[in-house]
């Protein structure tokens, strides 16, 4: 699936007097995409700004050529984030309402969207999750129907925020397989170099700064001996002010 990307110029965010990213300026127009950086580094900030979330306190966006922030609607196709957590991202009671609420968001009337709603579980081999309670379904299985909600609605680029942190091994291997057939632009977030380690670019967020950036094996190394660096130290023994 065809994608201009997403650009980002001179982009600053902040909370509260609290500055979180700084200057950041990229153009992510690869097929897959890896964002790593420690806890606090400004990464899912920076997913949340990319897919218009929230504005950039400075700088600008573009995501297809469209600001993100003021185009809500037209993202629905542009981009789709897949949460570290399920159950921030679930709301309906039953899997085929949860299928079908993006859709009709998108303009389709409720039968429209429950039909497409069967046959996507049809084509995945989960017919059968159709009436199922959400509620009822493991952390691995929630985190797919959060997926096939996001495919649903067919957007040109998927934000994965830490997406493999809260899954067993069979259900992590069942989320790559299912992941590394997409024709999407797919840009991952995460603190673990191995869950971007076979992405085509690899950007180093280190407090809200971009640190590096480029082929994945050299910023994967420079990234992780720095972590094993600090982790060498006894930096955490100091209360925070």
């Amino acid at each position: 699936m065809a994608t201009s990307g997403i650009e980002l110029r001179g982009v600053g965010y902040g909370v509260a007097g609290k500055v979180i990213l700084t200057d950041i300026d990229l153009h992510l127009n690869e097929a897959r995409i890896g964002i790593v950086g420690r806890n606090g580094s400004g990464k899912t900030s920076l997913m949340r700004v990319m897919a218009g979330l929230v504005a950039p306190s400075d700088g600008s966006v573009r995501v297809a050529g469209l600001d993100p922030a003021r185009n809500r609607k037209a993202m629905l196709t542009a981009v789709g984030i897949l949460f570290q957590n399920p159950d921030h991202q679930i709301l309906f009671p039953t899997v085929g309402e949860e299928l079908a609420f993006g859709l009709t968001q998108m303009g389709q009337t409720a039968h429209e969207a429950r039909r497409q709603a069967r046959r996507l579980l049809a084509a995945e081999g989960r017919a059968h999750w159709e009436g199922a309670a959400t509620h009822s379904l493991s952390q691995g299985q929630r985190q797919y129907l959060c997926l096939l909600s996001i495919l649903a609605m067919q957007p040109a680029t998927l934000l994965l925020d830490e997406p493999f942190a809260a899954l067993d091994l069979p259900s992590q291997a069942r989320l790559r397989r299912r992941l590394a057939g997409l024709g999407q632009q797919i840009i991952t977030i995460s603190h673990d170099p191995a869950a971007v380690a076979d992405c085509d670019r690899v950007i180093w967020l280190d407090g809200g700064r971009v640190a590096q950036d480029g082929a994945a094996g050299d910023v994967l190394g420079a990234f992780t001996a720095e972590m094993a660096r600090i982790g060498g130290l006894d930096a955490d023994a100091d209360l925070s002010g």
